[in-house]
C-alpha cells in the first residue's frame, strides 16, 4: 500500500523551489539572468513592458522560435539540422513561384509549399538514418542546396501580391493583441513540453539521444525515429517560411537567410547538450525569451545589427563550453543532479 504523503505547507514551499532550483541548475541561472535583462532593458525604455513591445518582440522573431522548438527535438535526438533556415526561404519560394507563375489556387500552393519542407526534410532524414551519414554534413549540404535552389525559383526577383486574407494572417492581431503567429507558437511550445516529457515518444528521442545502440537493442526503432524528427523539422521550418512570407508581405530567394544561427544558439543555451541525451523544453523556452530581450536590448541602445549577431555568435560559444566547465564542477557540488530525462525516459521505456 502506498504511504499517504503529507499536505503540502507555506512552511515546506519555499524548500520545494529550493530542491527545484538545485535539480534544475541551468533552467534557474538562466531565468536569473533573464531577470536581469528584462531589468536593464526597462532602464533604458520606460515602454519596454508594455504589451505593444512584449507582442513586437516576439514577432520580429517568431518563425525563429518556432523551428528552435523542433530543434530541440533533433539535438536532444543527437542530430543537428543545419538546412533549417534554408528550407525556411526554399518553401516561401515555392509557395511565391506558384503564385506567381501558375494558376494553382493558392491554398493548394501553401499546402505544396509545406510539403516541399517536409520532403526537404524526409531525404536529409533518409540519408542520414540509412546510410549512416554525419546530420551535420548532410545539413550543410541541404543548407547550401536548398538555398540555390530559392535563389534559382526566384533569381533576382521579390515577389508579392499575395490575397489579402494571407497578408492579414501575417500582420494584424487575430486575438486581441496577438497576431496569429504567437499563438501558434505558444500552443506549438505547450505540445512540444507535453510530447517530449509527457510521451513514450519524447522518452524516446531521449534515449535515442543519449545512445543510439542500447536504444536499437531496447527494440527502438531508431532510423524511424530519426528519419520522423527530420519531416518534422522540415515541415516546421516551410510553416515558418510561409509564416515569414505572410508577415514580410513579399519572397526573396534570400528570405530567412542566417536565422539558423539564432535558433541553433536558443537550443543550445537552453541547456539542450550538442552531443544529445539530455534538456528539457523548459531550458529552450527561457533561452528562446533571453535571446530575444538581449536583441530587443541592443537594439534600443543602438547597437549596430552587425553586433548584435556577434553577441549571439558569442552566447553560442558560451552554451557550448559552458556544459563541460559545468561537467569539471559536477563532482565539487553536492546533490548535483544532471539536467536530463534520459536515465528516466531508458526506465519508462523498458517497463512499458
Amino acid at each position: 500500500m502506498r504511504e499517504s504523503q503529507p499536505e503540502s505547507s507555506p512552511e515546506s514551499l519555499p524548500e520545494s523551489l529550493r530542491a527545484w532550483a538545485r535539480s534544475h541548475r541551468w533552467e534557474t541561472l538562466l531565468a536569473g539572468i533573464l531577470v536581469v535583462t528584462i531589468v536593464a532593458n526597462s532602464a533604458l525604455s520606460p515602454h519596454y513592458l508594455g504589451v505593444g513591445n512584449i507582442v513586437n518582440l516576439f514577432w520580429l522573431s517568431i518563425e525563429k522560435i518556432i523551428v528552435a522548438v523542433i530543434m530541440a527535438f533533433v539535438i536532444i535526438n543527437g542530430e543537428i539540422d543545419l538546412s533549417v533556415a534554408s528550407v525556411m526561404g526554399f518553401s516561401a519560394a515555392v509557395l511565391a513561384t506558384l503564385h506567381d507563375s501558375t494558376g494553382v489556387p493558392f491554398v493548394l500552393a501553401i499546402v505544396i509549399a509545406l510539403a516541399a519542407g517536409a520532403l526537404a526534410g524526409l531525404v536529409q532524414g533518409l540519408v542520414v538514418a540509412k546510410l549512416k551519414l554525419p546530420s551535420l554534413v548532410v545539413t550543410l549540404a541541404g543548407l547550401i542546396g536548398f538555398r540555390g535552389a530559392a535563389r534559382v525559383l526566384l533569381e533576382d526577383r521579390s515577389i508579392g501580391e499575395f490575397p489579402g486574407w494571407f497578408d492579414r494572417l501575417g500582420q494584424r492581431a487575430l486575438v486581441g493583441p496577438f497576431p496569429l503567429a504567437i499563438i501558434i507558437f505558444l500552443v506549438g511550445l505547450l505540445v512540444a513540453w507535453f510530447v517530449l516529457d509527457r510521451t513514450a515518444f519524447g522518452r524516446k528521442v531521449y534515449v535515442v539521444g543519449n545512445n543510439a545502440e542500447a536504444a536499437r537493442y531496447s527494440g527502438i526503432a531508431v532510423e524511424r525515429v530519426k528519419i520522423q524528427l527530420f519531416v518534422m523539422s522540415g515541415l516546421a521550418s516551410a510553416f515558418a517560411g510561409v509564416l515569414f512570407a505572410a508577415r514580410l508581405g513579399s519572397v526573396r530567394g534570400s528570405l530567412a537567410e542566417f536565422f539558423e544561427l539564432d535558433i541553433i544558439t536558443m537550443v543550445l543555451l537552453g541547456g539542450v547538450s550538442i552531443f544529445g541525451g539530455s534538456g528539457t523544453m523548459l531550458g529552450v523556452a527561457l533561452a528562446m525569451f533571453t535571446v530575444l530581450n538581449i536583441r530587443n536590448g541592443l537594439g534600443l541602445a543602438n547597437v549596430d545589427g552587425i553586433i548584435q549577431t556577434g553577441v549571439v555568435g558569442l552566447l553560442l560559444i558560451g552554451s557550448v563550453l559552458a556544459p563541460n566547465l559545468v561537467g569539471k564542477l559536477q563532482g565539487r557540488l553536492p546533490g548535483w543532479r544532471e539536467p536530463t530525462t534520459a536515465a528516466d525516459g531508458a526506465r519508462a521505456i523498458q517497463s512499458s
